[in-house]
């Protein structure tokens, strides 16, 4: 049975006639009838009776309308409980993060989560395995990724979408290269250099595959490496050039330096990715407040542009 209907009989019951009950929840005469002729169609008995110029309720309707008390206290109980829930969150709120951006933004997230009584967050590295990061929404509650920019496989896929931070990618050179003389590097000072690369479909593979198309030459990859302190040290030693990014890299820390790459657009988004229901979750909402508030204050600091991607799904604020 509809509950709405069955609100009908409850309020036909303490009100006594249909136009009584149509006045007081703005709706026609019609309408309430036609809802509680359905109702009793529903129910296989008779729920009303003459009773004077108006209606009253059979014995069958009385239990009925008993039922309808019993379940608006339910909801509002349940109303009740969830607005406390909301403005309280509690629980654990479980999160995969890719390495650097977890330099970036767990210290400071950390210790917002931990100022929240009853809120937990349980932490682990991105598992980078899986052909599409995104998949890890299925096991993890929070799934914070690097990409081009919002992929439209995520927005098809239903998943909330919560654009975060977009930061530059450098050019990292080993000091004393002679490139270093240069400000700023385009694709075609880089041709016939070695590289070492990411593997296949990592987010920064598609810059070098841009210099390809930009320049007509084939880039050397000496290595594929996911592991950008690795990458690090390969690049100071001389082992190649590698794509880095901005805010994580040691730049003059460990023998290398980096330089901006002009004519590609040579960023990162990171966004924080959810199943929808999880979304809704008051620990997840608040946990992706903190997050984005995080983020906010690391691209301040960091003199970067506030993040406005379309083509996502937001989470909606606590």
């Amino acid at each position: 049975m509809d509950v709405a209907r069955l609100q009908l009989l409850r309020e036909l019951r303490d009100r006594g006639s249909i136009t009584a009950v149509a006045d007081a929840l703005r709706r026609s005469p019609s309408a309430v009838s036609q809802q509680l002729k359905v109702l009793e169609r529903e129910a296989g008995v008779p729920l009303t009776e003459p009773s004077g110029r108006g209606l009253a309720l059979t014995s069958a309707g009385r239990a009925l309308a008993r039922t309808a008390d019993e379940l608006a206290t339910a909801i509002e109980r349940a109303e009740a409980e969830w607005d406390e829930f909301r403005a309280h969150p509690l629980g654990t709120v479980t999160m995969r993060i890719f390495p650097s951006a977890g330099q970036m933004l767990l210290p400071g997230l950390l210790t917002a989560v931990t100022a929240t009584p009853g809120l937990e967050l349980s932490v682990a590295d991105l598992d980078f395995n899986d052909d599409d990061v995104s998949d890890q929404t299925a096991d993890a509650d929070v799934v914070v990724v690097d990409s081009p920019g919002v992929e439209p496989a995520w927005s098809q896929r239903g998943l909330a979408i919560a654009p975060l931070l977009r930061e530059p990618l450098d050019v990292a050179l080993p000091e004393g290269h002679p490139l270093g003389r240069k400000a700023a590097l385009a694709p075609e000072d880089v041709v016939g250099e070695t590289w070492i690369g990411v593997p296949h479909m990592q987010p920064f593979d598609r810059i070098l595959r841009d210099i390809e198309v930009i320049t007509g030459t084939a880039v050397h990859r000496s290595q594929r490496i996911s592991d950008n302190g690795i990458v690090e040290t390969l690049v100071a030693a001389g082992h190649g050039l590698a794509i880095l990014p901005r805010f994580t890299t040691r730049d003059r820390e460990n023998g290398l330096i980096t330089r901006p790459l002009l004519g590609v657009r040579a960023s990162r988004l990171i966004s924080a990715l959810m199943r929808p229901d999880r979304a809704q979750r008051p620990s997840v909402r608040a946990v992706v407040e903190a997050l984005r508030s995080e983020a906010e204050r690391f691209a301040l600091e960091h003199a970067v542009a506030p993040v406005a991607e379309p083509g996502g799904r937001g989470v909606p604020a606590l």
